[in-house]
């Protein structure tokens, strides 16, 4: 190697490095690969970065993904050239979708080496199209003043996008020649505190937009406003505070982080889920006005209610240009921070105790009575609901997809407690589910996953680093052999292909698994030993695989008798006297 060749490969990827850890980021997940070498050494070299080793590139995107949701903050990706990016694409979609910040770093071949039929060499110029928010080709390293002054530009160039909103991934590509070793000796790292920064503002409305809002609101007395995922865990006082003076219900996603938390939730509506499947009530709930902060809420139910509502003005709120619209119901989409939209729309009086918003909270209190008191049959919903019961203070559960985010919308009543509910919900796949909560379990809060046995099976390998790091988490899976799902979907009436289509039964049980990668097992068959099984949980340090046997007709079956007994007294107590 000669001194100028490894000179101008260490000064320029650590001004690059220099200037990322700067624009605050602190950690760096590696999957180990010969090209990308320069940045790895570089990267674990660094006094400020933390990295975490992951061979399974899949799953190491979704753990940087991780950490990220649960920083609310930039985190690096690095691997090889060849494929190894590739096995990013997934995470890098729901990174997309759900707005978080991953920097995404591949190494290459240098361009002499591209398409001539050179090992480990792909195309991976907008390897991730538009599923990015900035895809750079970075040049070869040089050790002149501009190149330096380039590499550091393109750090924070790229990091500030992805932080600027809607939030975002981006992706750098580094062509490097052999050979890729770096001269540590040469390389003092500061602290990153004297480079280039991009600082970000938020928006806010212009006076008489909100002069103008504010009148059409006063004109309303029947509003509603609906909280989804995404929403800025900063702007919920000023949400509650706005519900208040205009004496709003508040439909309340789990993954909104409005169920729980030391504020009043007096205008929360926490079990609109189940009461909007009645048909018979919602007459008497329709608003003469919809505001939606973050994206659309989980529930089916609360979706085919809004869509219905095609003649009312409905306002979506958003931090950024993003078009959050699915079902096309909006009217005024207003970009603005979304504690700043409430404090702009604050009023001197507030209303009266109207009859709109206490016939709201009626509806739910009951629907909640009647949930509690339904059926205590032993099946997936009843184990959440103990799950949910049981879990500590100031802990955090990440949930996956299909069943067990809409049990949780079922059965996640709010409290006190802190109890902050995540899920992958940009794409809404079961792919790194595993991986993504152990992400986020690296910031030391208790963390539990709820997860369904397909999506616990499809991400398996993730338990590896959870070893390797000696991470703490409890994993509740359901085990009902397949696609629990698909059993609610009109796919279950072609019984003819139905199993090996959709219900997928892989006749697995996982303690051989929990086993291959030292994680604690427990298997619960009945309900009598759920709740020791979580008990003994806490008071055990690692991974812990708490597999529930549950069946899945049983399951549709209790769903959909619940859901009929609930409906039942509910028109006989709300509109009984009517008929």
């Amino acid at each position: 190697m000669t001194n100028e060749h490894q000179q101008s490969l260490t000064r320029y990827v650590a001004a690059f490095i220099e200037e990322m850890v700067g624009n605050g980021v602190e950690e760096v997940v590696i999957s180990p690969g010969s090209r990308s070498t320069p940045l790895a050494l570089l990267c674990a070299h660094h006094p400020h970065i933390k990295t975490y080793i992951n061979v399974d590139e899949r799953s190491a995107a979704f753990f940087a993904l991780g950490i990220a949701k649960a920083k609310n903050k930039p985190v690096a990706l690095l691997c090889s050239s060849g494929t190894a990016g590739a096995n990013y694409y997934p995470a890098v979609i729901e990174a997309r979708y759900s707005k978080i910040p991953l920097v995404v770093m591949t190494a290459d071949r240098p361009h002499e080496l591209r398409e001539v039929g050179a090992p480990q060499a792909i195309n991976q110029i907008d390897l991730f199209g538009k599923h990015v928010k900035w895809s750079i080709d970075m040049a070869l390293p040089e050790n002149s003043p501009s190149m330096i002054q380039y590499a550091k530009s393109s750090a924070v160039k790229g990091i500030g996008l992805s932080m600027g909103e809607p939030r975002g991934p981006v992706h750098y590509n580094f062509p490097f020649r052999e050979p890729l070793i770096p001269n540590l000796n040469e390389i003092q790292f500061g602290d990153g505190n004297k480079g280039k920064r991009v600082l970000h503002g938020s928006r806010g409305l212009h006076p008489t937009i909100s002069e103008e809002l504010k009148e059409a609101l006063n004109n309303k007395e029947r509003g509603l406003l609906v909280c989804g995922p995404g929403l800025d865990e900063q702007a919920i006082g000023a949400v509650i505070e706005f519900s208040k003076q205009y004496q709003l219900p508040i439909v309340a996603d789990p993954l909104s982080l409005m169920r729980s938390g030391n504020y009043s939730k007096d205008q929360i509506m926490d079990s609109y889920d189940t009461f909007l499947k009645v048909k018979e009530l919602k007459e008497d709930l329709r608003p003469d006005i919809v505001i939606r902060f973050g994206a659309m809420p989980v529930s089916k139910s609360l979706m085919l209610f809004l869509k219905s509502l095609t003649d009312i003005p409905f306002w979506i709120i958003s931090r950024g240009e993003d078009w959050q619209d699915p079902i096309a119901a909006g009217k005024e989409y207003i970009y603005c921070d979304e504690q700043l939209f409430c404090t702009s729309m604050q009023k001197e009086d507030s209303q009266e105790k109207s009859e709109w918003l206490s016939h709201w909270k009626n509806v739910n209190n009951t629907t909640k009575e009647l949930l509690l008191n339904g059926s205590q049959e032993w099946d997936e919903g009843l184990a959440v609901r103990q799950l949910l019961e049981e879990l500590p203070n100031d802990s955090t559960l990440f949930a996956s997809n299909s069943m067990p985010i809409r049990d949780i919308d079922t059965y996640f009543f709010h409290n006190e407690r802190n109890i902050q509910i995540y899920a992958n919900r940009g794409a809404n796949g079961i792919d790194g589910v595993v991986s993504t909560a152990l992400g986020m379990s690296t910031q030391k809060k208790p963390l539990y996953l709820l997860i369904g046995d397909l999506a616990f099976f499809h991400d398996l390998n993730a338990l590896l680093i959870g070893r390797k790091y000696q991470l703490d988490v409890t994993i509740v899976v359901l085990n009902n052999n397949g696609g629990g799902i698909f059993s609610y979907l009109p796919q279950a009436k072609e019984e003819n292909h139905f199993e090996e289509l959709f219900g997928t039964p892989m006749d697995l049980e996982f303690f051989h698994a929990a086993q291959l990668y030292g994680a604690h097992h427990t298997l619960v068959k009945e309900q009598k030993d759920f709740i020791p099984a979580l008990e003994h949980a806490k008071q055990t340090k690692g991974i812990k695989v708490i597999e529930v046997l549950t069946n899945r007709e049983d399951n549709v079956g209790n769903h959909r008798n619940l859901w009929n007994f609930v409906s039942r007294e509910m028109v006989e107590k709300f509109k009984g006297n009517n008929q």
